[in-house]
């Protein structure tokens, strides 16, 4: 297993596997025809050097969005694995790597966003966050979702809110 910056030839294969994941991992939070991402924004983030794959061979497993918000804050996010390749550590492989580029450009905190509903439990969405607690990330402030995005919020399914994480590096 490899883990490398994404080349705008795997915009494709990365947003299909972006969005693959995601309509298990949001169901019945987005209005049914809603994409977490496409070809050409994964693209742009690609040439903007903010994509990273794990590879398993030719075949991309996995992938983390990664960026320096500020002067101490880096984020990752878009964070998948291959529904395949659960459970086999790759995503905490994910998470340490996009901790370690944040440490190695003097970076003293990392942050996630988790989008989470409102008014019901989302068995994925409580697992993820047990997850990012036991690997040291902490709620930090919880936002309005249709407040902070206003031109994503109708097309929610419900009302939802975000929590935002961080963990000190």
């Amino acid at each position: 297993m490899t883990i490398a910056p994404a080349d705008t030839g795997q915009a494709a294969e990365i947003a299909e596997l972006v969005n693959r994941v995601y309509a298990d991992a949001e169901k019945g939070l987005w209005a049914d025809s809603a994409e977490r991402t496409s070809e050409a924004e994964m693209a742009g983030l690609v040439q903007a050097g903010q994509i990273w794959v794990a590879r398993s061979g030719e075949r991309v497993v996995g992938s983390v969005r990664i960026q320096q918000l500020d002067d101490g804050t880096g984020e990752f996010g878009m964070l998948v694995a291959a529904p395949e390749e659960r459970g086999t550590g790759l995503g905490r492989d994910l998470v340490s790597f996009a901790e370690r580029w944040a440490r190695e450009r003097g970076l003293v905190r990392m942050q996630l966003e988790l989008l989470v509903p409102r008014t019901w439990s989302h068995p994925v969405k409580d697992f993820l966050r047990d997850w990012y607690t036991r690997i040291g990330y902490q709620v930090v402030r919880t936002d309005d979702f249709g407040a902070a995005f206003p031109e994503l919020a109708p097309q929610l399914a419900c009302p939802c809110d975000f929590f935002i994480f961080h963990k000190e590096l």
